[in-house]
């Protein structure tokens, strides 16, 4: 019945690194993800931790607000996914004048948390829009 997203957005970590995180935690339940979260050794893993907790507490407000019972046992991952954000492009100086560019990337990750009955509806409306 609760569908919550939390996004954050330009967080100096690689997608590539970010995503071998975000695998491990896609389509498991919400405090199991945490529990995992808590104890890689990643480096990654601590914002996508701190992103998951944000998602479990957006569910809870918004089950608040809509005067619903939430049982955070009961949200998983629905969706979780890391797009690449902004290059910051530094440069370091080498022998003979020259220059190597250093590229200093950026990630976007978004986790989306679902109760199973609004899971549901998320994946039939996925397949309506695919077909």
């Amino acid at each position: 019945m609760v569908e919550s997203i939390a996004r954050v957005r330009h967080i100096r970590v690689t997608p590539m690194k970010a995503r071998r995180v975000v695998n491990l935690i896609r389509g498991r339940q919400a405090v199991e993800a945490l529990a995992i979260l808590k104890f890689a050794q990643q480096g990654a893993s601590e914002p996508v931790y701190k992103l998951v907790a944000s998602a479990i507490a957006n569910a809870r407000v918004k089950a608040d607000a809509s005067n619903s019972y939430l049982d955070e046992q009961d949200l998983f991952i629905a969706k979780a996914f890391v797009d690449e954000g902004t290059t910051l492009k530094r440069f370091q100086p080498r022998a003979q004048g020259r220059a190597f560019r250093i590229n200093k990337r950026t990630s976007h990750i978004t986790i989306v948390l679902a109760t199973p009955d609004e899971a549901a509806s998320i994946e039939g409306a996925s397949k309506k829009v695919s077909k």
